[in-house]
């Protein structure tokens, strides 16, 4: 029997609730910080795909989507046998604070530390880019990050 791990992460957003959560559902915004192409579909069982360059695909669906409150989708890496679509959760959880947004991240079901470890960093560098494009500035082009597909 294999170890389920988690990442957890905490971060404070200068926007409304409203203003972040439309960057977990709407595929013009999701992409000013994360990845190249979406296609989103917010609903459950919606379809959950981020392309962070052309041959890295994230993909899952939507599980539940709670405006302005609470996103969970599905997660895994197409073409990877130790995190495959829809494999793992990522359930954000968005609170007002004062004018801005407490954003709770916790990503579960990842295989091993690897993977863990790589979700961590990923995630970490992601809502830094989440943090200025909530803000309305630039998070400049994706950086090719690790080979996921292993």
């Amino acid at each position: 029997m294999t170890r389920e791990l988690v990442v957890e992460l905490e971060i404070r957003l200068e926007a409304s609730p409203d203003e972040v959560f439309a960057h977990f559902v709407e595929p013009e915004r999701y992409v000013r910080w994360q990845g190249v192409r979406a296609e989103l579909d917010p609903r459950p069982g919606g379809v959950f795909r981020v392309w962070m360059d052309e041959r890295t695909v994230a993909s899952g669906e939507y599980v539940t989507v709670e405006p302005p409150e609470r996103v969970v989708f599905t997660w895994g890496w197409e073409g990877n046998a130790e995190v495959p679509p829809g494999s793992t959760t990522v359930e954000l959880r968005l609170s007002s604070d004062g004018d801005g947004t407490v954003l709770s991240l916790r990503h579960t079901g990842l295989p091993d530390e690897s993977a863990a470890m790589l979700h961590q960093e990923g995630w970490t560098s992601f809502l830094e880019r989440l943090r200025m494009a909530a803000r309305g500035e630039d998070a400049g082009p994706m950086r090719a990050g690790p080979d996921t597909r292993r």
